[in-house]
């Protein structure tokens, strides 16, 4: 069975819309995903840009999501631990905030933004406020199943 990652905000490798971005609302995009193997216990996302100057730029680190979810709603709050989806913890982002950090290059070309989801045979065992090599540790050899897809961004030079 393969996992399948999908977004009504946008169309696969097309542009991120500007409410998701440090331009607009910075509210995290919709997600939907697709049934996970069996034995999934959890399952855990995260999203970066490749393009970033620095380097590898993380935006987004979840865990610990139940793995009868198919989805998140747009804008999830800014919380370690959220409420909603019970259980679901968030971690740290590469702007240094807990939750979704949306894309804010710097004028010029596009940048790709990767988002991957892991369905786990273990829950992560994370604290909230985790960072994505910390979460990186935790699911080596425990990845069951993963998926990703990718979306642009790009700010008018001034």
């Amino acid at each position: 069975m393969s996992l399948t990652l999908t977004t009504p905000a946008f169309e696969a490798g097309g542009a991120i819309p500007k409410r998701h971005t440090c331009d607009g609302e910075d509210l995290s995009p919709e997600l939907r995903w697709t049934e996970p193997p069996a034995g999934t216990k959890t399952l855990a996302l995260v999203v970066n840009d490749p393009d970033a100057p620095v380097g590898d730029w993380v935006h987004w680190v979840v865990y610990d999501l139940p793995p009868s979810l198919r989805g998140l709603p747009s804008g999830i709050a800014r919380d370690g631990a959220l409420a909603d989806p019970k259980g679901a913890r968030q971690g740290i982002n590469d702007f240094g905030r807990i939750g979704w950090g949306g894309p804010c290059p710097p004028p010029g070309k596009p940048h790709r933004y990767y988002f991957r989801i892991y369905a786990l045979d273990v829950p992560a065992g994370l604290a909230p406020g985790a960072t994505r090599s910390e979460l990186e540790r935790a699911m080596k050899g425990h990845v069951l199943a993963q998926a990703e897809m990718h979306g642009t961004y790009a700010r008018a030079r001034r």
